[in-house]
């Protein structure tokens, strides 16, 4: 039901996370699945994870895990919240799992019907 433009800037945003933060011969992947009602658009790093005690404030304005290697990059600490917002505009919801494995950035929004 998105906004063509919206559902871009999504993808976007997660898809420069995951580059900028896996490394050298990591693998980002994109997955997606229609649920019925709801599509569920996945972006998996090998990266590094995030720590148990970022997650719940990842997707603020502003807030960055790591600090130093966002400014090294250029981030603004902007992209996570945008990603929220923009689902949420559209009905949708944003959520993270992460480990020392990678991260797995996930957003459902609401199917078209058919």
């Amino acid at each position: 039901m998105g906004g063509r433009r919206a559902l871009e800037q999504i993808l976007v945003n997660l898809l420069d996370n995951a580059v900028k933060y896996t490394p050298a011969g990591g693998r980002v992947t994109v997955l997606t699945d229609g649920t019925g009602s709801s599509v569920l658009l996945s972006v998996l790093d090998t990266g590094p994870g995030i720590e148990p005690r970022h997650r719940g404030r990842i997707f603020e304005r502003f807030y960055r895990a790591d600090a130093g290697r966002a400014r090294e990059d250029g981030g603004t600490g902007l992209g996570l919240a945008i990603v929220k917002h923009l689902a949420q505009a559209q009905g949708g919801q944003v959520g993270v799992e992460s480990g020392q494995g990678g991260s797995r950035f996930w957003v459902k929004l609401p199917a078209v019907a058919s």
